[in-house]
């Protein structure tokens, strides 16, 4: 286990990277193709493309949030969390929910739990990962809104502007309840217009001379631990380094793997190497089922894993802040190394039937909807509409 403490190793179990790398590749994504439009002077189909893409962003994080919630609020009631709640690993016992008492107050809890995912310091009971799509949905409108904006300047004064909307958003990013949304949405923005520049072009021969060590730099970064930080000396440094560098509104424990997965995709993208690899189909396929990867990977480590990991261990006596529990004790390594090719075979054959056989639903509905409310279908409406 002291492995796990090294940098880079513990990237494995690192939440706080990986949102963040979520929420670059979210303004990334989201900016690509209106600052294409954009540069090639087509501004009317860029603005139409911001708009259609603003509607369909919100229902695209919905419809999948809510039918993960009811797929994890349904184990819950036949008590599919019961061995995790039991068990000596924080995470899983502290985020699993008990059986509703009826299911009369189960239907309750679930609508609580639609609302309360999409409400200020947004709670899911049911899948606590989910606390980041609120800030997921409200960084997509900061990057529809900040291109709307901008749309018409010059590529050099919209990089101007953004970058701006970049550092400003270090002060105000935390009144709006996350302060690390809009410095990793703005930065993906930058990004975009950075692929579409000539640098990357420019650029690729020494890309190998400093892709690298940028890449091993914010991987080291990300690393950086949520809690506990002076518990290695590297993680210690490093955070006294942030008392000293980083902006007053930064989060402690998000600072330095923001700084490094900001770093890590900079490397990607000025290296036609590290592009050439990420290209490879089993790495287009885990991008293909990262969103629902995102969506079962609690449910699943909440019931599959902590079955596999402590069904065979003997419930003991564990003494806790001074408060003594019952509860399965954590396995040894052996065990981990057999589980764990297990669980994520078990995890990413759930994942691929979800982005396969259930996601192309939520992209009907949505397609349905914005035929509907776009008008791009003969529909009755609710009022008659003149002919003259």
């Amino acid at each position: 286990m002291l492995l796990m403490q090294r940098p880079i190793f513990r990237l494995v179990g690192q939440g706080a990277a990986w949102v963040a790398l979520f929420f670059i590749l979210s303004g990334f994504v989201n900016s690509l193709k209106p600052v294409k439009l954009a540069r090639a002077g087509s501004v009317e189909p860029a603005l139409s493309n911001l708009a259609v893409s603003a509607f369909r962003r919100s229902f695209r994080l919905v419809l999948p949030a809510a039918a993960a919630t009811i797929l994890s609020w349904f184990i819950t009631q036949f008590g599919a969390y019961e061995t995790a709640q039991k068990s000596d690993a924080y995470w899983l016992y502290t985020t699993s929910p008990n059986p509703s008492s009826s299911w009369v107050a189960a239907v309750d809890d679930l609508l609580r739990a639609f609302r309360t995912t999409w409400t200020y310091n947004p709670d899911n009971p049911y899948d606590q990962p989910q606390w980041a799509l609120l800030y997921l949905l409200q960084g997509s409108m900061f990057v529809f809104t900040a291109l709307l904006v901008t749309i018409n300047l010059t590529p050099r004064w919209r990089v101007f502007t953004i970058i701006f909307l970049y550092f400003w958003s270090w002060n105000w990013g935390i009144r709006l309840g996350d302060p690390m949304v809009g410095v990793n949405v703005f930065m993906g923005v930058l990004f975009a217009e950075l692929n579409h520049s000539d640098y990357p072009l420019r650029f690729a021969k020494y890309s190998p001379l400093f892709s690298p060590p940028f890449a091993v730099a914010g991987l080291t970064l990300m690393s950086f631990p949520s809690q506990f930080q002076d518990w290695a000396p590297w993680s210690d440094k490093l955070l006294q380094w942030q008392v000293k560098l980083a902006p007053a509104n930064a989060e402690v424990m998000r600072f330095w793997p923001t700084i490094g997965a900001q770093l890590l995709t900079f490397s990607i993208l000025m290296s036609p190497h590290f592009r050439r690899a990420l290209s490879h189909r089993w790495l287009l396929w885990l991008g293909k089922i990262s969103f629902p990867l995102y969506l079962l990977h609690g449910s699943f480590m909440r019931s599959v894993l902590a079955w596999l990991l402590f069904s065979q261990q003997q419930i003991t006596e564990i003494e806790e802040e001074g408060k003594r529990h019952m509860r399965y004790p954590l396995p040894g390594m052996p065990t981990f190394l057999v589980v764990m090719p297990v669980f994520f075979v078990i995890l990413f054959t759930a994942t691929h039937f979800w982005a396969v056989k259930i996601e192309p639903y939520f992209g009907i509905i949505t397609k349905t909807a914005e035929d509907i409310m776009f008008g791009k279908s003969e529909r009755n409406t609710a009022l008659p509409v003149r002919k003259d």
